[in-house]
């Protein structure tokens, strides 16, 4: 029978619908009708089902695309917007040059050979087939083994019989990389590339068997590989032709286009490039592989995108035996002794970050395994969180590397958003969620530690759940609870430290803290909670100290950066502490208003009130600390003003603007135009054109608002002999008057 739903064409099979998978009414069975509703319309199923009643198209929608149209309009091309695209390199972030798609058939070598400077021998490295007799054939003089450097595929030669050979693309590790056209797949263009271990028969079937893991990889920002065939008793994988340009490339046109002068990529294009690359060591490391040869050779872009080829140095996590492939400069310092692993690829990816935002001369002997120091590497002093987002990756000991590709993609990030911000100098308007800290509860400036981001309670804790049943008690009554709990975790232990803190018991959340680090020394949560009982101490340094360790583990992080600020006004580094406040401010927009109320705090205390009212302009409107804003960016331009009566005007507007009530409007005004009138009386030339607070820039003037101000002041005042005062004072100024 037909489907009972209104406009289903289907049929029923079995009791449901074979297009729309919904249940015929009840009773009704394939070739058994069911009654209609009156009117021969069959009922609706009952509400209760969750189908028609409770679906949208019961409701009227408004007309939309062609059904705005006349029948017979003539067919018109859709508009199209850019902000259902998704962003392509850089997150949305920034914009990256694209790239343009190659011709196949242009990147061919005309005349396919190998210079005589990369002809090494494949077994020992020697130096074959050079001089005036070299050859690009024969044996290495050094260990015996055979060498050869001509193309072993002609062009038009058919291999497997199903791979037409057009010609050399380059020539790599292992040997020539062609060029063919797939006749069995809508000849599409396909690359061979030859495999290692193919001496014999037995070697070749091993090769092929170990390589065969590869075609399972499916990911769109890693070539495709489409199969492993033999040809003339050589093994070759068959790959997806990527027709961009790689990393490498890149850097060289630009120091041909720089008059051979390295330049590298601009930070935030650098950035995007690794953070676009990231996704695909990500995936291979949940199948349980490892890339194990990151370099910029082996990033292609490919107009908005980036893709990683060359996968003959991928290999299992768990693979003791196979060859180990890497390149010197690149490849992490422990590979010869355990191997790679995940933490090895993150070293990679630390190392090609390095190579394409500075030259490092050496960086394959000199600064093979380390990075230069600060002082002679200008990019690592003008940009603090890259530095560290590279030494985290590159460290010496794995351990001390970040644990997943995932993490390191989160400081990326980071670090990129806080480049792209640098670089627009200007506030932030957006704010991005951390997956580690809170946002800023306050907009107030930080002056003591529960005003700095909490941390992100840990979901995956075991006792996470049980924790959140006891979060809103009081201090006293969680630390018995805590006390209590059926378990230890780390998010037991970071709860205790923070009632702890609560109820003023410093040396209890440092205890917890210790305990924490104790069972996981990597844990930068227990350095972060000595932070806080270290500034709840008034321990300043130690405060300094943990904060910046905690920067350093997670460079693309604000929070650390907005506590280490704090500690640096109070250990004497103005500089610092200015950084990293106008770092906040200009990257997340939940930072601008205590970053820029900590910022005017540093260059007042510096005697710069002028640059501390620009800082308290930073503050938007829509910000909670706004009136306040107003009210101290008014005080700061009165001090700055001096006896300038244009800025003693300036501040006076500025607090008209501002929340404030009467009183305080009268206090300032009292101040401001008592420094007005000292000026005036000091020989200031007046100007009856111009006003200082809405009164003439004049004597009388000024007098006339001095005394109004003075007696609202009087009037607001409780104490007697205050008000007196007041009143002595405003009929002091008054201007004289025959009435």
């Amino acid at each position: 029978m037909k489907c009972t739903q209104p406009g289903c064409d289907g049929t029923l099979l079995d009791g449901y619908c074979d297009v729309c998978g919904m249940a015929g009414s009840p009773g009704a069975t394939s070739g058994v009708s069911s009654d209609p509703a009156p009117g021969g319309v069959p009922a609706p199923p009952d509400e209760a089902t969750g189908s028609v009643a409770t679906s949208a198209s019961r409701l009227r929608a408004a007309a939309i695309g062609t059904a705005r149209m006349a029948p017979t309009a003539a067919p018109r091309r859709r508009r199209t917007s850019g902000r259902g695209r998704a962003p392509g390199l850089g997150a949305g972030l920034t914009r990256v040059p694209t790239a343009p798609t190659i011709d196949p058939s242009s990147a061919l070598l005309t005349d396919p050979e190998v210079p005589e400077h990369r002809r090494h021998c494949g077994r020992c490295g020697a130096e074959v087939g050079r001089g005036d007799a070299g050859r690009s054939e024969g044996f290495c003089s050094r260990c015996g083994h055979p060498y050869s450097f001509t193309p072993k595929l002609e062009p038009g030669e058919l291999v497997a019989g199903q791979y037409e050979v057009r010609g050399a693309l380059a020539h790599g590790g292992l040997g020539w990389i062609h060029l063919a056209r797939d006749r069995n797949v809508s000849d599409r263009w396909v690359v061979l590339k030859g495999l290692l271990n193919t001496g014999d028969e037995d070697a070749l079937a091993v090769a092929i068997a170990e390589q065969e893991f590869l075609a399972q990889v499916e990911h769109p920002t890693i070539v495709e590989i489409f199969n492993f065939v033999t040809h003339r008793g050589d093994g070759y994988t068959v790959m997806e032709y990527v027709g961009g340009t790689s990393l490498k490339q890149m850097l060289q046109q630009r120091r041909t286009a720089n008059g051979g002068r390295y330049d590298p990529f601009p930070v935030d294009q650098a950035l995007a490039y690794v953070l676009g690359v990231l996704p695909a060591l990500s995936y291979l490391h949940d199948l349980g592989l490892l890339y194990c040869d990151l370099k910029p050779d082996n990033i292609i872009q490919v107009r908005d995108s980036v893709k990683l080829i060359d996968l003959g140095g991928v290999r299992r996590i768990d693979d003791e035996e196979s060859p180990i492939y890497g390149t010197i400069g690149y490849q992490a310092p422990e590979i010869a002794d355990v191997g790679p692993s995940v933490a090895s690829d993150v070293y990679t990816v630390g190392r090609t970050l390095l190579v394409l935002t500075m030259e490092l001369r050496g960086y394959q002997d000199t600064f093979r395994h380390r990075l230069p120091p600060v002082a002679a590497a200008p990019l690592f002093a003008e940009h603090d969180s890259l530095h560290w987002l590279i030494a985290r990756c590159c460290a010496p000991d794995p351990a001390d590397r970040f644990a997943s590709v995932e993490e390191l993609r989160g400081q990326v990030l980071g670090v990129l958003r806080e480049t792209v911000a640098r670089d627009a100098d200007t506030v932030a308007t957006t704010s991005a969620t951390s997956t580690h800290f809170e946002l800023p509860e306050t907009s107030r400036p930080p002056t003591e530690w529960s005003q700095l981001p909490r941390l992100r309670p840990d979901t995956t804790d075991p006792q996470y759940t049980w924790l959140s049943g006891i979060g809103a008690e009081a201090p006293e009554r969680q630390l018995r609870h805590l006390d209590a709990a059926p378990a230890s975790s780390a998010e037991v232990r970071l709860a205790r430290a923070r009632a702890a803190l609560l109820l003023g018991r410093t040396h209890l959340a440092r205890e917890s803290a210790e305990r924490l680090l104790a069972e996981d020394p990597w844990e930068w949560r227990g350095v972060w909670v000595q932070g806080l009982a270290a500034v709840q101490a008034g321990d300043w340094p130690a405060a300094a100290a943990a904060f910046n360790a905690v920067h350093q583990q997670l460079p693309g992080e604000l929070a650390p950066k907005l506590a280490l600020a704090l500690a640096c006004e109070h250990t004497g580094q103005p500089a610092l502490a200015a950084h990293f406040y106008l770092t906040c401010a200009r990257t997340d927009a939940a930072y601008v208003a205590p970053a820029a109320f900590g910022l005017a705090r540093v260059r007042a205390t510096a005697g710069d009130h002028g640059g501390a009212a620009a800082a308290l302009e930073l503050v938007p409107q829509t910000s909670r600390g706004y009136p306040e804003a107003g009210r101290r960016r008014a005080e700061a331009l009165l001090v700055a003003a001096g006896n300038d009566l244009r800025g003693i005007d300036r501040a006076l507007r500025i607090l008209a603007g501002a929340q404030a009530d009467a009183a305080t409007r009268d206090d300032f005004t009292v101040r401001a135009l008592t420094a007005a009138l000292a000026a005036l009386e000091a020989g200031a030339p007046p100007r009856s054109d111009a006003t200082i607070g809405g009164w003439p820039a004049t004597v009388r003037g000024v007098r006339d608002g001095l005394e109004q101000a003075l007696r609202g002041l009087a009037r607001a005042t409780q104490d007697r002999p205050a008000r007196i005062e007041l009143v002595n004072r405003a009929n002091a100024v008054r201007n004289w008057s025959l009435t």
